[in-house]
């Protein structure tokens, strides 16, 4: 019918325009419209429906040293926030996330052993009850879980995070019973990748491979012309678990020879003498070091590093790789090795263009990663949300 196709119209005029705002920011009109192909008029309507609906506001830009009247700069509103959630092996990191991408508060409680899928619900809605007179000034779009494993993101049930010790736990429908929020959850490397790709290194790039390297083992995410490759459950980029060698060494799977059983964080921290460390402390020492018992151990683990950043190549053809964690540290330490390893066994037509670089956003990658799982169904249809943003 006419009436459904213009309102059908309407709805995905609006999550464009959105879309650019999320990924970009503040954003005139005017390149709204270049962006969009849209005329002034539309434009004008659909940044009058966004504001209506309490997710956007506009801004005048001033009129010194332009010509002619000046086009309003849309904004987002930071009011309109998601709850990032990332349980990890010594800590539950829960973050406050703005739909302009700002992370407006970390909260991080560390425990003493690995909890349960349980008990990490219960810290969970314990943490967010405490935030209520926060969360009661803001728009609340839902939360997002970043979990360090297979994750059937369909129902957000935990199938396999061998580090954690979870199998098969039910996660995203009891922590919206418990907070009375809408839940999603996926893997935390998988996040990692959608927040490069929007945010970071790979904000102007429609592929790209992430892969980051932890205490806990090694993930991996992949972006194909701009979306996310979840495969049919969502257990797709699982590149820590890619063989590299014909050891017997076995990773948190069970399975020989892989990246995450060959390139570990551990390892390194033993030869580098290193205890319990920050991250960023850990890199310094070892950029630092190179002793030969150091220099062995990073010749090695670069050589598995560049085998399996070889297969993503070979496989995905993506114009970025993003290195996370430790292993960004690695490429720090020798980047011509790491460049030859890569080379050594990718098809050259494939190689070509590909860049290799260090993930930019820090700490605070799997917030953002989290946040924007939350904001998905927001973004990918503004419209029903129904205005209740108006309030906050």
């Amino acid at each position: 019918m006419p009436t459904a196709t213009t309102e059908g119209v309407r709805r995905n005029n609006l999550a464009a325009t959105l879309g650019i705002l999320y990924r970009h920011g503040p954003t005139s009109r005017a390149v709204l419209g270049k962006r969009t192909g849209r005329n002034r008029s539309t434009i004008g309507s659909l940044v009058t429906d966004l504001v209506e609906l309490g997710l956007v506001v506009e801004q005048d830009p001033g009129s010194i040293g332009q010509i002619g009247r000046p086009s309003p700069i849309v904004t987002l509103r930071p009011e309109v926030v998601a709850i990032a959630v990332n349980p990890e092996i010594d800590a539950l990191t829960i973050g406050l996330v703005g739909l302009d991408g700002a992370v407006r508060r970390v909260i991080r409680h560390e425990y003493e052993r690995i909890p349960t899928a349980s008990e990490v619900l219960s810290i969970t809605s314990a943490v967010i009850s405490g935030m209520a007179v926060e969360l009661a000034d803001l728009a609340v779009v839902g939360i997002g879980v970043a979990v360090p494993g297979q994750v059937r993101t369909v129902d957000g049930v935990v199938r396999n995070a061998p580090h954690l010790g979870w199998h098969d736990e039910a996660f995203g429908e009891p922590l919206a019973r418990l907070t009375g929020y809408p839940v999603a959850v996926a893997n935390d490397a998988a996040l990692g990748a959608l927040a490069e790709h929007e945010f970071g290194v790979g904000r102007d790039h429609e592929n790209l491979v992430y892969v980051n390297g932890g205490a806990s083992g090694i993930g991996g995410g992949v972006i194909v012309a701009g979306r996310l490759l979840g495969g049919a459950s969502g257990y797709a980029g699982e590149l820590g678990h890619v063989r590299v060698s014909s050891s017997e060494a076995r990773d948190s799977a069970g399975i020989a020879g892989t990246l995450e059983a060959e390139v570990t964080r551990a390892e390194l921290a033993e030869v580098l003498g290193l205890t319990r460390v920050a991250p960023d402390e850990f890199d310094a020492a070892l950029l630092a070091d190179r002793s030969a018992a150091v220099a062995a151990v990073v010749a090695r683990q670069t050589r598995q590093l560049g085998t399996a950043l070889a297969a993503a190549i070979n496989l995905f053809n993506p114009e970025v790789i993003a290195l996370g964690g430790f292993l960004a540290a690695l490429q720090a330490y020798d980047p011509d090795a790491l460049e030859q390893a890569v080379s050594a066994d990718t098809l050259a037509p494939s190689l070509e263009g590909v860049r290799i670089t260090p993930a930019a956003l820090g700490t605070d990658l799997l917030m953002i990663g989290a946040a924007g799982l939350a904001f998905g169904p927001l973004l990918a249809d503004p419209a029903s949300i129904g205005g209740w943003a108006r309030s906050a």
